[in-house]
């Protein structure tokens, strides 16, 4: 039932798709479906997050191409389909007060804009299921916050004729997840693991300072095959991943035994979600069954969005 569905992964910024369900992606591509990749800025405003990278002239002058660069390496290595959406990074704001954040960018973007821009890519690809960020963004970055504002509002949109009518046909994707991201459960096992094998482990402040809920977990993919291309789609982001770092501290092969699975939160879907999904194309029939829903949409039967954005 895989083979000729279609996938659509909406991402604030390149690395995002290689350190959030990069996986899942893969295995997906292997079977036979498409998988297409959105990343609604080009990441110009982050940081060098690896050191041994932190001082090239290269880098610090050409920025911009690198990140172009870097996420062209890590979609040839996922096997997936990729589009700009064209706005310009927010940055992570710091400070007590925070500053303000800088003209033009992607967070101060008025909603319809990035929204039409979004729906017209959804409409153009038809994609059966969209998976993007929570509310809170995974984490609170701006432009994580507002990829999931503009994911939320074109998945209503994409299939209603009567909005952004110069943007194509309506096409209405048929369920909506959340990327599961790090969950607190998911650093527990990798921190005692790693405690179990006499090592030191970099997660225990991290769980001593843990003050988010946990969030739903309706759908785990299982996918510890793949975690080798997911960890070379992250490398190639070699400005912004330390290889020496914390999300490398687990092998993989205790990541396959602990934590084999990416995990979803089922955000809203017109088939019913059953419990212990294990499939994001679960309840939707092959191809041709889900094109004709995403064409003549039922109601919604699951909607947990808990604010729900129009634009």
């Amino acid at each position: 039932m895989t083979q000729g569905m279609r996938l659509l992964c909406v991402h604030a910024h390149p690395d995002d798709e290689s350190s959030k369900g990069a996986a899942t992606m893969a295995k997906y591509v292997d079977a036979g479906a498409e998988v297409l990749v959105i990343s609604c800025t080009g990441g110009e405003r982050g940081d060098v997050l690896n050191p041994r990278l932190a001082d090239d002239p290269r880098i610090q002058r050409d920025i911009v191409q690198v990140r172009r660069d870097e996420m062209a390496a890590a979609q040839a290595i996922l096997g997936v389909d990729h589009h700009w959406l064209g706005f310009v990074d927010s940055g992570l704001p710091e400070g007590d007060p925070l500053p303000p954040l800088p003209a033009g960018c992607f967070a101060l973007e008025p909603l319809e804009v990035p929204v039409e821009a979004l729906v017209r890519e959804i409409r153009r690809y038809r994609p059966h299921v969209v998976t993007t960020y929570d509310e809170n963004g995974g984490y609170p970055h701006p432009d994580h916050i507002r990829t999931h504002e503009v994911t939320v509002a074109a998945f209503d949109a994409a299939g209603d004729p009567t909005a952004y009518p110069q943007a194509g046909p309506a096409w209405q994707p048929l369920k909506l997840y959340y990327n599961g991201g790090f969950s607190k459960r998911r650093i527990e096992a990798y921190h005692e693991a790693l405690l179990a094998a006499g090592e030191t482990s970099p997660y225990g402040e991290w769980l001593e300072k843990w003050d988010r809920p946990e969030r739903i977990v309706t759908t785990r993919i299982a996918c510890a095959p793949w975690f080798e291309r997911r960890d070379a789609a992250l490398l190639a982001h070699a400005t912004q991943i330390d290889p020496d770092g914390w999300f490398f501290k687990v092998p993989r092969e205790v990541q396959a035994r602990i934590w084999p699975f990416d995990e979803y939160e089922a955000a809203a879907s017109f088939v019913p979600i059953v419990t212990g999904e294990d499939d994001l194309f679960a309840g939707l029939g092959g191809p041709d069954a889900a094109d004709g829903l995403a064409l003549d949409p039922p109601v919604l039967v699951l909607d947990r969005r808990t604010a729900r954005v129009s634009a």
